[in-house]
């Protein structure tokens, strides 16, 4: 009896593996060929992902990233340079061409050769011969020519991203005409050219269109409007004329629209209700003009809503208050007018209210003490005519407050004290007063702009308190006292060194301290702005130790003795402006040889000597009215 159990577990045995033989053929010879061809073009691999491609292997069952079916024909091909394994990211690249051989791949249903960053050469015609591919991906390399027209025999792909190459010419329209199966198209990043082909319209399909970052022009395709099932769509940084096709309000499922950085013009069409789905909309850096449709108040499920930097007229529909969905709006840099709409007040997810640079006036709604989600509110450069912020600004919790010039008048209300403000722009008020000794309560600050106002005090000592302060900008007041207090702010490490100083145009007084380059707080600061305060005394040698300055501008601040040859050793100096002073002797060769330095000016000091031969362009302007200087640009020395 176990006799017989035995034999027929044997026999079962054999029989698997017998199937599993029949079923488990070689690899074709066509396709090894082809793919040993490939890797034959493949100039250099250090992350040896072809290192199992061999001639002497079966490409079948030993060929990492090769995929065959039962009949031992390869279907599937995978060799990107970005490779996900768990939680360890492989990040590699290979250099070489595409071979035409794999047009040979007569089965091949998925090519991905993505982020090899280095392919380059043109896509092979041959390509087109893959007539079972469903998935081509070339995305992120250095593949250049055209898109061949060949590829118009793909009537099987599914998706297709030929993005991040340097692609150019225009798109045929045989070939979108024949990929009516395609649910993903991302072309991106390349240099093509011509207008959107019509045949897009066809793509019924698609669920994601990609062609942003591309030179096209023309018109946006009507047809667009019949991509019933699109919910991606990227025409962004493009030179498309125009304007936005009512059609577009057929767009039901799309969830995500930009079309910025392109030459759109007209009115935002009021079929832009149709877009029941949409949660980002950026329709920013274009001439679009006109009024906002009021239907824009249909858009139920929008969170953001980018419409900044265009032409935009008319008053802010007060619909807009129906977008209970909406977390940011960006509006500024517009022609609007009007007053905000109290209903703005319902926005109670609103993060950032951003309406600067437009025409509004009025009154500001206290509905907007309502939105204790918000973040930012920017509202500068407006015509509101505040005088003074209201009461109901206090029950705020934002980090970003820009109301520049508002129309602000009388001094800093005192509620500031406690708020936790990040970054505080009241820069282009009529601001009066000593800057109050709490302004050192106000230790979120990481940017504070009160520039161009009517300030008349010294630098109160609590100033050192601003532990997170970076950017500071007090420019055009009437400040005085000394600017140490400045300079020796606590910092909070790794946070609150300066990253730019404007002190210019003040009553402040000096001598720059002599260590001011050795002070924590200066470590890292790019750009020194102190024109126009009486400070007298020589230039510090220590700035030079600022290894990050690129600008510094000292002009007109009484200011002698000569100028440091330490300065040179601020390697990033691009900008340096110490002109109607009193420096006397030499301009250092290290100084006017920095290799960064674009701008440069002297004039208007008491300078002698050799000017030094420099490569930047230097104007003749940048040295006169110094008697004792001499040499190209200013003419030829004689006595040196």
């Amino acid at each position: 009896m176990g006799i017989s159990i035995h034999a027929q577990s044997f026999s079962l045995l054999f029989f698997l593996i017998f199937s599993i033989l029949a079923h488990s053929k070689a690899c074709h010879l066509v396709d090894k060929e082809a793919l040993l061809d490939f890797k034959h073009k493949i100039t250099y691999d250090p992350s040896k992902l072809l290192r199992s491609w061999t001639v002497s292997s079966d490409c079948c069952s030993s060929w990492e990233g090769v995929d065959c079916d039962a009949s031992g024909r390869v279907i599937n091909v995978s060799r990107p340079g970005l490779v996900s394994d768990n939680d360890f990211i492989e990040d590699t690249y290979m250099s070489g061409t595409l071979s035409p051989y794999l047009g040979n791949l007569s089965s091949l249903q998925l090519l991905d050769l993505s982020n090899l960053k280095d392919l380059k050469g043109p896509i092979p015609q041959e390509l087109g011969k893959l007539s079972k591919l469903t998935h081509l991906f070339l995305d992120t390399n250095k593949l250049t020519g055209s898109i061949p027209i060949t590829l118009r025999y793909l009537s099987q792909l599914k998706k297709i991203y030929l993005s991040d190459n340097l692609i150019s010419g225009i798109v045929p329209p045989p070939v979108t005409k024949s990929w009516t199966s395609v649910s993903e198209l991302g072309l991106s990043g390349n240099a093509l050219s011509g207008p959107i082909p019509p045949t897009i319209g066809k793509l019924a399909l698609i669920t994601k269109l990609d062609l942003h970052g591309n030179k096209f022009t023309g018109r946006i395709p009507t047809g667009i409007g019949n991509l019933k099932n699109l919910r991606f769509l990227d025409l962004s940084e493009n030179q498309i004329t125009g304007s936005i096709p009512q059609s577009i309000g057929g767009l039901a499922a799309l969830e995500l629209l930009y079309l910025n950085q392109n030459q759109l013009k007209g009115r935002i069409p009021s079929s832009i209700s149709g877009l029941s789905s949409m949660t980002f909309c950026r329709l920013s850096e274009n001439k679009l003009r006109g009024s906002l449709p009021a239907s824009i108040g249909q858009l139920s499920k929008i969170q953001r809503l980018i419409l900044e930097n265009n032409k935009l007229s008319g008053k802010l529909p007060s619909t807009i208050g129906h977008l209970t969905t909406l977390t940011d709006i960006f509006f500024s840099n517009n022609y609007l007018t009007g007053t905000i709409p109290s209903s703005f007040g319902n926005l109670l997810n609103l993060q950032t209210l951003d309406l600067s640079r437009n025409r509004l006036s009025g009154r500001l709604p206290p509905q907007l003490a309502k939105l204790k989600s918000l973040q930012t509110l920017d509202l500068s450069y407006n015509p509101f005519r505040l005088v003074r912020l209201p009461k109901w600004f206090q029950e705020l919790k934002v980090f970003q407050l820009m109301l520049a010039k508002n129309g602000i008048e009388g001094e800093l209300p005192h509620w500031l004290s406690s708020s936790s403000i990040s970054q505080l722009d009241l820069s282009s008020n009529a601001l009066t007063g000593k800057l109050p000794w709490w302004i050192g309560n106000m230790t979120s600050l990481s940017f504070l702009n009160l520039s161009n106002n009517g300030f008349h005090s010294s630098i109160p000592v609590q100033f050192k308190n601003l532990s997170l302060l970076m950017d500071l900008d007090l420019h055009s007041n009437k400040l005085t006292g000394h600017l140490n207090v400045i300079f020796s702010k606590e910092v909070q490490e790794p946070l609150g060194h300066f990253n730019s100083i404007d002190l210019s145009n003040n009553m402040f007084t000096g001598p720059i301290d002599d260590d001011i380059g050795e002070r924590p707080a200066m470590a890292s600061i790019s750009s020194l702005v102190l024109s126009h305060n009486a400070l007298g005394g020589s230039l510090p040698k220590s700035i030079g130790k600022m290894r990050e300055l690129q600008v510094l501008k000292l002009v007109n601040t009484g200011l002698s003795g000569m100028i440091p040859k330490e300065l040179g050793d601020a390697k990033e100096l691009s900008t340096i402006l110490l002109s109607r002073n009193k420096l006397t002797g030499s301009i250092p060769n290290i100084v006017l040889n920095l290799k960064e330095l674009k701008q440069f000016d002297v004039s208007s000091n008491k300078l002698r000597g050799r000017i030094p031969p420099h490569k930047a362009t230097i104007p003749v302007s940048a040295f006169k009215d110094n008697p004792g200087l001499c040499g190209p640009p200013l003419p030829t020395c004689r006595h040196f």
